[in-house]
């Protein structure tokens, strides 16, 4: 779900994006008062010195003086900054989250359900298999399977998260993560279900696609072909364990802090407040940090919730509406407004 892109300089460098843009007061968002400002402005330095656009690498360096207190995190963002809504609310919010999985460097009778590293025909934009064809064995026997898992709907959701932890059978934790992708636009099997009237929108979430899928047997591994895109994977070496899976930007996101976000409208690397409703609400400045092939609109954010079981239960049942706004430097902000 989520492509390592190499396009920092043209998005940071856009002065407008394509929407109607309104600007706001930090006393215009809901519960700005109460967030930790300090834990928002260490997720922005981790990607920070990616900006190279004029007006973003003073304020990263003026970042690093400001990440003392939350007082003076807060001050930093409310001195350089201006809140701009992008496109007309509500948003919709979502959320992901890295697996911990079961699985093996080799073939055996439990772990039988490859994931691949990426062909080393495969360009990017190319429209390469489909995932059908993968499924069915367009890629057996060349040596590129990176480790076997045990399910085959954990294998999906593995791609849909984009990235991974491996518990090997020796008790090596192997992390995976994004390499690249087939080509083909993503397809919602959760809107396919709808469509099909075996669930009402308000019946979807990520925990009912699994079930739903498990029950129906082949005719549920079916279902997941309907979405012909295919992630492919690479070991993440040197990611220690307590960082979080690498995002769009090369660099790790953090639990709760980090979002990803359709870049044609949302600059990578940029600060988002976040007002997302719903039985669990959130109240909090994150990171533009990342990107999803389900991801597109100026009011659409899929937000981080960390790794592991309880993280992927509380990311599966996120489908909530709010508000998404945009921080950008002052005249960067200003500069979207219509003129006269």
């Amino acid at each position: 779900m989520r492509g390592l892109l190499r396009l920092f300089g043209f998005l940071c460098a856009m002065t407008a994006l394509p929407a109607p843009a309104q600007i706001l007061d930090f006393e215009n968002l809901d519960g700005w008062d109460g967030d930790d400002h300090r834990a928002a402005l260490v997720s922005f330095l981790e990607t920070c010195d990616l900006l190279t656009a004029p007006d973003w690498v003073p304020l990263c360096r003026l970042a690093a003086d400001a990440n003392k207190t939350d007082a003076s995190a807060r001050a930093f963002f409310e001195l350089f900054f201006r809140p701009v809504i992008i496109g007309p609310p509500p948003a919709l919010f979502t959320g992901y989250y890295e697996p911990e999985l079961d699985g093996s460097p080799v073939r055996t009778p439990r772990f039988s359900w490859p994931i691949y590293r990426r062909p080393p025909e495969l360009q990017d934009g190319q429209t390469f298999y489909d995932r059908a064809s993968i499924e069915n064995g367009a890629l057996r026997g060349r040596g590129l399977e990176l480790a076997w898992l045990e399910d085959p709907v954990d294998t999906y959701f593995l791609q849909i998260q984009g990235s991974g932890r491996i518990r090997m059978p020796d008790g090596r934790v192997v992390r995976v993560g994004y390499a690249g992708r087939n080509g083909f636009a993503y397809k919602s099997v959760g809107q396919e279900m709808i469509r099909r009237g075996t669930h009402r929108p308000d019946q979807v979430s990520a925990q009912e696609i699994r079930s739903y899928v498990r029950q129906m047997g082949d005719a549920g591994l079916d279902l997941l072909n309907i979405n012909p895109s295919y992630i492919f994977f690479r070991k993440l070496a040197d990611l220690p364990a307590e960082k979080g899976p690498i995002g769009a930007m090369g660099r790790s996101i953090t639990t709760l802090r980090s979002v990803a976000i359709d870049p044609a409208y949302t600059p990578l690397g940029a600060p988002v407040w976040v007002e997302k409703n719903g039985d669990n609400p959130i109240r909090a400045l994150m990171v533009a940090q990342d990107t999803g092939g389900a991801i597109k609109g100026p009011q659409r954010a899929d937000i981080f919730y960390g790794t592991g079981l309880a993280a992927g239960n509380a990311a599966g049942t996120v489908k909530d509406g709010g508000r998404l706004i945009l921080l950008l430097p002052i005249d960067r902000a200003y500069a979207l407004l219509p003129e006269g």
